[in-house]
């Protein structure tokens, strides 16, 4: 790893079986950053306990999410990926330092206000320590580096307080303060073309769906709204089907429709037609390698194990380190 910029952490809840968001959001990325870092990828399952109110799909949905994590090019022989809670050291951190943390701070924040009004009803402890756990998470590793988009800098730059009151109390530089590395994490919506993609409201793509039902998906994309009939001239700019042509479809193809929705050449149902072949065409790779992979399903449960363990090796040594810093007896 001498080669290697730094090292980067990210985490996801398990939500199960992935989208096109998320391979856009964070998968791609995911991918791409283990070329120039040493990476390590958890799901965080103790962060998903704060708004669930049960667990029955939480196994099988972490299952998914790592096949699809492997499936889309994650290289686990070099990159470390597990599951949260199968390192306890974690919340042990996380006590340590929600000490260092103000009440009023985590209350302050806007994504706990969000989260108050989406679940009046379940503003859990877990809930307002959220952001500590999620310090807890980057901390632990040493992490150099988060990738985040702009509108998350402001939960990172909360991680680097915490981490520099608690190394500012003990006297002791044990906990590195994580640098952001913004990404560009594109807003992907949803076949409705107006909300973001995503599972709580139907609208959403799978990548693991078969290629019929990623065509049905697709047919039901909204296109330009002000493009009534078929030889109404369209405006690929406010398209979503056009956004998402430019990033699976061939440039050629990309600029014959630019200029052919433009004056009538093309109409929507073709245009939907095609960014569902190409889509399909794309996806495919990915499918036969997760297909082969849920043939084993050990073995996907014994990579997430064996990150685990490589997970821990550095969480103890953490750990170690922060406990003679705050002078817990030995």
């Amino acid at each position: 790893m001498a080669s290697k910029k730094g090292r980067v952490f990210s985490g996801a809840r398990p939500t199960g079986r992935q989208h096109l968001g998320n391979y856009l959001g964070a998968i791609k990325n995911y991918v791409a950053l283990q070329d120039d870092y040493e990476c390590i990828y958890c799901i965080v399952d103790i962060h998903a306990l704060t708004t669930v109110e049960t667990t029955e799909d939480l196994v099988d949905n972490t299952y998914d999410m790592a096949l699809d994590w492997l499936a889309a090019g994650i290289r686990p022989e070099e990159t470390i990926m597990f599951v949260q809670s199968h390192v306890p050291e974690v919340m042990e951190l996380h006590t340590i330092l929600s000490m260092v943390t103000p009440l009023g701070k985590l209350t302050d924040l806007p994504t706990f206000k969000e989260k108050v009004r989406l679940q009046p009803n379940n503003v859990n402890y877990g809930l307002v320590g959220y952001p500590v756990l999620m310090t807890a998470d980057i901390a632990l590793y040493k992490t150099d580096v988060v990738p985040v988009g702009v509108d998350q800098g402001p939960h990172i730059e909360f991680a680097r307080e915490i981490v520099r009151s608690f190394n500012y109390r003990y006297h002791t530089n044990v906990l590195v303060e994580p640098q952001m590395k913004n990404t560009e994490i594109p807003k992907v919506l949803g076949i409705d073309g107006k909300e973001k993609m995503g599972k709580s409201n139907n609208n959403h793509i799978e990548l693991a769906a078969t290629p019929e039902e990623t065509r049905q998906r697709v047919m039901q994309m909204v296109t330009d709204p002000a493009r009534i009939k078929r030889t109404d001239p369209g405006n690929p700019d406010v398209c979503n089907v056009f956004t998402m042509h430019k990033i699976f479809s061939p440039a050629d193809e990309v600029a014959m429709i630019n200029v052919e929705c433009r004056r009538a050449g093309i109409g929507c149902v073709e245009c939907k037609k095609r960014f569902a072949a190409n889509l399909n065409a794309n996806l495919e790779p990915f499918r036969q390698k997760r297909a082969a992979l849920a043939e084993n399903p050990a073995q996907v449960w014994d990579i997430l194990h064996e990150g685990a363990g490589r997970a821990r090796t550095i969480a103890r040594q953490t750990m170690a380190e922060v406990r003679e810093a705050v002078g817990l007896p030995k």
